[in-house]
Parts: structure tokens; sequence; C-alpha cells
């Protein structure tokens, strides 16, 4: 079984027979997906062996980017520029061409954390979380802190960088609700997924929308759906946060993301491999 409802409203998202398929399984952790609407490609990362990968229909998988200085999440700005948080060098670049532009790198005058997830507002700004998660382990380089909280911050289109909170375990996740008025963070060690007012300019609120088994990537339909990677994908409504079921895959996973070119094959990268389910809710192109 690849779907598991526990509400009947899951079927407005996905069929209950619909099937898990495996595309490759030879990665090490994968994470970061991100689907070009246009030249219809999925890139995405694999952070121990250091390397963003593409995946196209014609032409399966092939090394985007090595080395990729252990990039965990990924986006596109409004010009279709891939974004990076990097876990080895603790920065957000900008790839544009054959360079990398660093956009993020210290707050304060100290190195930030290790940038982990990243998402951008319809205006261009640029909102990523901060945890710990690259300093440590198989999945980043072994190093101190020099902050001392986990926060979420926003780059404006000048380039300014602003703490938004910092109140947070392990932030992780982020994504916008449909018009934008409402960030959603994963905080994973607390098992939960907080609701963060959104002005335009800074973050109110913050209680807890729902609770998540590991949530890390994050991440909302065409209809507004909330989508948490974890133990599967699981599925919460967006009036109040009911779980509604779980897109379940063999291994932890981390994220996923909408892709073809009717964006209704939901992209699942867990652990070794990248799976493919299709869906009746579309996502949401990223640029």
């Amino acid at each position: 079984m690849s779907i598991d409802v526990k509400d009947p409203r899951m079927a407005e998202v996905v069929a209950a027979d619909s099937t898990r398929e495996t595309i490759a399984d030879t990665f090490n952790f994968t994470e970061g997906p991100i689907w070009h609407p246009r030249d219809h490609h999925l890139t995405f990362s694999d952070i121990p062996e250091n390397k963003l990968y593409r995946y196209t229909a014609e032409g399966g998988v092939s090394v985007h980017r090595e080395p990729s200085n252990m990039a965990n999440g990924n986006a596109y700005d409004r010009q279709g520029r891939i974004l990076s948080c990097e876990h080895a060098t603790s920065r957000v670049v900008r790839e544009d061409g054959a360079t990398l532009d660093v956009i993020a790198s210290h707050y304060d005058g100290k190195e930030l954390n290790s940038p982990n997830d990243i998402v951008v507002s319809r205006d261009g700004s640029i909102f990523f979380t901060d945890p710990t998660y690259g300093r440590q382990g198989q999945h980043g380089i072994n190093r101190d802190l020099e902050l001392d909280f986990r926060g979420v911050y926003r780059i404006d289109t000048s380039g300014e960088l602003t703490l938004l909170a910092s109140d947070f375990e392990q932030p992780n996740g982020l994504c916008f609700n449909l018009d934008e008025s409402v960030l959603y963070v994963a905080d994973t060690p607390r098992q939960h997924v907080r609701r963060f007012n959104y002005d335009g300019k800074s973050l109110s609120g913050g209680e807890v929308f729902c609770s998540s088994p590991a949530p890390d990537g994050l991440k909302i339909d065409s209809r507004g759906f909330l989508y948490a990677g974890g133990p599967g994908v699981g599925v919460y409504h967006p009036d109040d946060g009911t779980f509604l079921g779980v897109f379940q895959t063999p291994a932890f996973c981390a994220n996923f993301t909408w892709g073809d070119a009717d964006l209704q094959s939901l992209y699942l990268t867990a652990s070794t491999a990248l799976y493919r389910v299709r869906v009746n809710v579309p996502g949401i192109p990223l640029f």
C-alpha cells in the first residue's frame, strides 16, 4: 500500500489505490527537490554525496552540480535561478550561470548555523530556516556553533537579512499558505508545525497548527492542503490541521515536490531513493 487514509477527505488529494513508482534508488540521503515548470526537470540534493542531481523523463538522472557544499534545501527565485542552503559552508547561495553568489552567510557578525530549507514569496523575498543539523553527523561538517539560537530569516529584495523568529528547538521545513498571509514552520524535535501570521515584513502568532511524527519538508498544494515530510508524507487539512492520511515510503521522506507537465505527480525524496506518485490536486509552480 502507498496511501494510508485516516480521513475520508484524503480522497480529494489522492486515490486510495494510487501506487508509488521508484525512479532511482542508488543515493545516500536525498533532499530539496524542485521542479522547473518550463523546462520540465527535477533538481534535488544528495547531502552526504555532496551533489545536486537532475532528473528528466528523457534522460533519467544526471549530476547537475558537484560539489554542492552538502546542499540541503533548494528553491527557485522569481527569475528561475536555483537557491541552495549549504550545510558544509553555512551559506545560502544563488546559482547564476556557472557561478554561485552568496546571499547569506552571517547574522550579527556570526556564522549562520546551517541553513536548511528555503522558500520564495511572490514579491521575491527569500525565507529560510537555520537549525544546527549541518554542523554534525553525516549530513554536515562537525564544527562549533557561533549563534546561540536557531532561527527563521528573511532576505528582502534589497538583500537585507532579518531574523523573524528564534524560539525553536530545530526549525526545518517552511512554506506559505495560498495568499501568503501565513508562514508554516516545522520544528522537528518538538514534533509539530507552527502557524505564523505574516504581514509582508514580520511574523506574529506562532501557535501549533498540527502535530506530526518528525516534520521535515513542508509544502502546500493548489488547494491549500498542507504536506509534511517525515516517516512518509502526511497531509493536513488547511482549516484546522486535521490529519487526513499519509503517502507511505519505505524509508524516511525528508522532502517532496510536485512535477510533470500537469503538476500532478508528487516526487518524493526518501533517503536513498526518488519516488513518484500521481495525485488529484496539482501543486503550485515555483516561479
